[in-house]
C-alpha cells in the first residue's frame, strides 16, 4: 500500500514539532521550510487552514494516506463515544503503531517494515498488514526466527521509553506484548487536537 516516503524533517518543520520522534536536524531548524526560512512573514491562518493542518499532522504522525485516514474517521464516527477520541484509539490500535510503542522498532516506519517483512505475529499467527486493528487481549510479538534481528535486539537492549504505556504490557524475555485495552485520551502522548479534525470532516 502507498505511504509517504519523503523527507521527515521537512514535514516536522512544517508542523512545528518533531512528529517522527527525536530529530537532531529539526532541533537545528525549528522554523517552517522554505526559501526565506524564519525571516518570512506568515499570515494568520484561517480556521479551515488550522483544521486541515491538524488533520495532516495526524496523518503523517501515524503514517496514513488520505483515503485510509478518512475511512478510519468514518469508522470512528459510527462508534459510541467521542469521535475524536475514538479516532485516536483506532490509530493507536494499529499493528505498526503498537510494535513502535512496545519499543520493538525505533520509528513507526521501521515498525511498518518489520510487519511488512513478516517478522511479526499476532496471537501466534504471522501478520504482514501494518494497519491490522488490534483488540484488547491480542498478543503481539516477533516470530522466533526473527528475534535475533539486529534492529530488534538493539531496541530491546536500549533504554527506551517503552513499557510506560498503560494500555500495553511487555514481556522482554519473549519479545511480545499484550494490547490490554484501548487507551484513554490523556494517556496518548501525541500532541494532536482531535476536535479540529472532527470539525474539518463535519463541514
Amino acid at each position: 500500500m502507498a505511504r509517504y516516503t519523503g523527507p521527515t524533517t521537512k514535514k516536522s518543520r512544517t508542523f512545528g514539532e518533531s512528529i517522527y520522534g527525536y530529530d537532531k536536524y529539526f532541533e537545528r531548524k525549528k522554523y517552517p521550510p522554505g526559501q526565506h526560512g524564519n525571516a518570512r512573514k506568515r499570515r494568520q491562518r484561517s480556521d479551515y487552514a488550522v483544521q486541515l493542518m491538524e488533520k495532516q499532522k495526524a496523518k503523517y504522525t501515524y503514517g496514513l494516506l488520505e483515503r485510509q485516514f478518512r475511512n478510519l474517521f468514518e469508522k470512528a464516527s459510527r462508534k459510541k463515544g467521542v469521535t475524536g477520541e475514538v479516532l485516536l484509539q483506532f490509530l493507536e490500535a494499529r499493528l505498526d503503531n503498537t510494535i513502535y510503542r512496545l519499543g520493538l522498532a525505533p520509528t513507526r516506519r521501521a515498525a511498518r517494515q518489520l510487519v511488512g517483512h513478516r517478522h511479526v505475529v499476532v496471537n501466534g499467527i504471522v501478520t504482514n498488514i501494518p494497519s491490522y486493528h488490534l483488540r484488547p487481549g491480542d498478543v503481539v510479538g516477533i516470530k522466533g526466527k526473527s528475534q535475533n534481528l539486529d534492529v530488534v535486539r538493539d531496541m530491546v537492549g536500549a533504554k527506551t521509553e517503552v513499557r510506560k504505556y498503560t494500555w500495553l504490557q511487555f514481556n522482554p524475555d519473549k519479545l511480545e506484548g499484550t494490547f490490554v485495552s484501548y487507551p484513554e485520551r490523556e494517556a496518548i502522548p501525541e500532541k494532536i487536537n482531535e476536535q479540529l479534525i472532527v470539525e474539518l470532516y463535519s463541514k
